[in-house]
């Protein structure tokens, strides 16, 4: 099992920048997958970015390369998601998940992680 816990949402005007944060926990093992997903109003969850530990593959949404950076402080067992130019379009629930195998074909497929966090809320406006 693995337990994960978000934090760092909130609210910012376009084109500003905030950092969100996972707390991992658990029965993560030695080589397993994080990612962070969002959710926007009426749309389904997409994939954003991934991360593969230990070898540090990332994997990035289209829509936020360049902008978005993943990733992990592997002591304190802490992901994070730096957003940077943020526009409205970011606004969503960000939510951090876990999966122990990678599959380059699945990696931003929500219905391939098993474990999820509870969701922070990130709103940018015009």
């Amino acid at each position: 099992q693995v337990q994960l816990v978000e934090s760092g949402g909130g609210s910012v005007q376009a084109g500003g920048s905030l950092r969100l944060s996972c707390a991992v926990s658990g029965s993560t093992g030695s080589r397993y997958v994080l990612a962070w997903f969002r959710q926007g109003p009426a749309n389904a969850r997409e994939g954003v970015a991934v991360l593969v530990i230990p070898i540090g593959t990332t994997v990035y949404a289209d829509s936020v390369k360049g902008r978005f950076t993943i990733s992990q402080d592997n002591a304190e067992k802490m992901l994070y998601l730096q957003m940077n130019n943020l526009e409205p379009e970011d606004t969503a629930i960000y939510y951090c998940a876990a999966r122990y195998e990678f599959n380059a074909n699945f990696a931003l497929d929500p219905a391939a992680y098993n474990y999820w966090g509870q969701g922070t809320q990130v709103t940018v406006s015009s």
